[in-house]
């Protein structure tokens, strides 16, 4: 097996190991609503469900079918990214890097929604009164593996260059 295809198999599934693990250690240890201080004023592990999609969109919004639709819309963006993926060429590495961890991460809250109806959501960063959204490891994947791909759109290369 290659370098880049261990990339493109391993990346994917750390992201929904490391995802997978800990929000079933948040589901034991904290009931929903629940919080743990893990830096004052900073951090905390709160313990809250989304039924909706990103940043809580649609949360609070119920229609029939909602999770089995947000579920199928998960599904092909999952499969057209992985389509997509494919065509990368080998030696951009982080737009390949970038693409892998967006799909572990969308694996990871996908299982979340095929398996419970609602994706596990659990880091609470916070500075005073403002709170950013919940989120997960599958989201910090998703978020650095978009910041990978906009890296290597703006020409950061992990390759050696060509000399002249």
């Amino acid at each position: 097996m290659t370098n880049l295809r261990r990339l493109d198999i391993t990346l994917p599934l750390v992201a929904v190991v490391l995802d997978q693990v800990t929000k079933l250690l948040i589901r034991q240890r904290l009931a929903i609503s629940e919080s743990m201080t893990v830096i004052p004023g900073v951090l905390d592990f709160t313990h809250v469900r989304n039924s909706g999609v990103a940043y809580g969109f649609l949360n609070g919004v119920d229609f029939p079918y909602k999770s089995l639709l947000i579920a199928g819309v998960a599904t092909v963006a999952l499969v057209s990214i992985a389509l997509y993926a494919k065509g990368i060429a080998g030696e951009q590495l982080l737009a390949r890097a970038g693409l892998a961890l967006i799909i572990g991460g969308a694996a990871g809250n996908l299982i979340d929604r095929l398996t419970t109806g609602s994706v596990v959501d659990f880091i609470d960063a916070y500075w005073r009164g403002w709170h950013f959204w919940a989120f997960n490891v599958a989201d910090s994947a998703i978020t650095i593996g978009v910041a990978l791909m906009l890296l290597d759109i703006v020409g950061v290369r992990t390759h050696v260059s060509k000399t002249v």
